[in-house]
């Protein structure tokens, strides 16, 4: 199967399958970046409720090294938050181990959103149906990697990225690009009411147009869809990213289980995908 489209290309190269965006790919020459595919390779680093095995966690590092060799850059240079579905967005600016990632660091506790300027730190994202996105200003040379499921999206983690983005690094939001991982999608992202009516009441400033797109009754039963990648699209926009610098990969998690790892799909069991970008050396 090939999930290329005209914002992403599905690369196969040395056994390693991954996806590149389109947009991204005409800055190669100063930035990284991949998203995996295949579900024979878990990016898995920490478990909520208990740690993982020495194995487990030497085969995670394992994936990342050969994705990282295959797009060309080096696995001891990974920072990687300690993911908790939160819109606590850090500031990157050095690297805490020397010859190994920065995993399950206390440094990252408790954070979804990762923000740089500086070179050869790769920035890591894992997901299994939400939403991991990729920012690049291309003016200043700034790079950000967030984690941002439906409590990350519930809590504008992408407007608070680029907010940082803004205030700490005088980026033009015009020139943020801001690149939308694969994801469940509307099709499969159903919710009981509790949820439907957090989502209606946290965005009722979107306009009751712009919810009836969003969140859709599934008859006959009494679930929800909720369009968590259309939330995002929207407040990116409205905290002025142009429209067409939002780029999406219009790829559902859910609906190509074979290729991407998917919590409702593969429930206790699941695996995680990873999401990489790293500022090249500057020549």
């Amino acid at each position: 199967m090939d999930l290329s489209n005209e914002n992403v290309i599905h690369v196969k190269k040395d056994g390693i399958e991954y996806l590149q965006f389109r947009k991204l790919l005409e800055y190669k020459d100063i930035i990284n970046h991949a998203y995996s595919l295949g579900t024979n390779m878990d990016f898995r680093t920490s478990r909520a409720s208990s740690e993982l095995s020495k194995e487990e966690y030497a085969n995670s590092l394992n994936n990342y090294d050969k994705l990282c060799r295959t797009i060309g850059c080096d696995y001891r240079n990974l920072i990687k938050g300690i993911q908790r579905h939160t819109n606590n967005v850090k500031i990157v600016s050095e690297k805490i181990n020397k010859d190994i990632p920065d995993f399950r660091c206390k440094e990252y506790e408790d954070i979804d959103g990762l923000i740089t300027n500086k070179d050869n730190f790769i920035l890591a994202s894992t997901s299994a149906d939400c939403i991991s996105l990729l920012f690049f200003d291309p003016v200043k040379k700034v790079i950000a990697n967030v984690h941002s499921g439906w409590k990350g999206t519930l809590q504008r983690i992408s407007v608070k990225t680029v907010e940082k983005i803004v205030n700490e690094f005088t980026c033009n939001p015009e020139d943020i690009i801001v690149c939308i991982c694969p994801s469940i999608r509307k099709c499969h992202f159903e919710v009981e009411e509790n949820v439907k009516e957090l989502f209606e009441n946290e965005f009722q400033d979107l306009g009751e147009e712009n919810l009836k797109e969003i969140i859709e009754k599934k008859t006959p039963s009494r679930k929800w869809l909720i369009d968590t990648v259309l939330i995002n699209k929207i407040i990116l926009e409205r905290e002025g990213v142009k429209r067409e610098n939002i780029i999406d990969s219009k790829i559902c998690t859910m609906c190509n289980p074979g290729m991407l790892h998917s919590y409702r799909v593969e429930r206790e069991n699941y695996g995680l995908n990873t999401a990489l970008i790293e500022l090249k050396e500057k020549k």
